[in-house]
């Protein structure tokens, strides 16, 4: 490669090397070669680590956005100015990741479930 895109591609890389990202190395190569993935290059760890944070930043920072309008319209429908701390629920946090393909939702099965046969029914309460 040659030109001055190689040549800050070479530079991004080499400030890899003194980077400490906030995802450890240790974690990030653990699922790199849990995934198949074997690089002996530090570098290339750390690049996965910083394109994580990205992402994760990105999915925290669209929770907030969501996190605003609901607490906005709370506020709306009772008519008082409480408390203005943000209060991110997992809703929030799942409209956030829905927008990534990422799709979190409750379990079909509880032990709280009729399914589970640990609620008392109308025909159990009646014997």
């Amino acid at each position: 490669m040659a030109g001055p895109a190689s040549d800050e591609v070479e530079e991004f890389l080499a400030s890899l090397a003194d980077y400490v990202p906030t995802i450890p190395d240790e974690l990030t190569g653990h699922y790199l070669q849990r995934s198949g993935f074997q690089c002996p290059d530090e570098r290339m760890t750390r690049l996965v680590s910083v394109a994580a944070q990205k992402f994760i930043g990105d999915i925290v920072n669209d929770a907030l956005q969501y996190c605003k309008i609901r607490m906005q319209a709370a506020s709306k429908d009772k008519k008082e100015r409480g408390s203005k701390q943000l209060v991110l629920t997992t809703e929030d946090l799942a409209a956030a990741l829905k927008e990534y393909g990422v799709n979190i939702s409750k379990q079909e099965y509880y032990a709280d479930s009729p399914q589970a046969g640990t609620t008392v029914t109308t025909k159990d309460k009646t014997k």
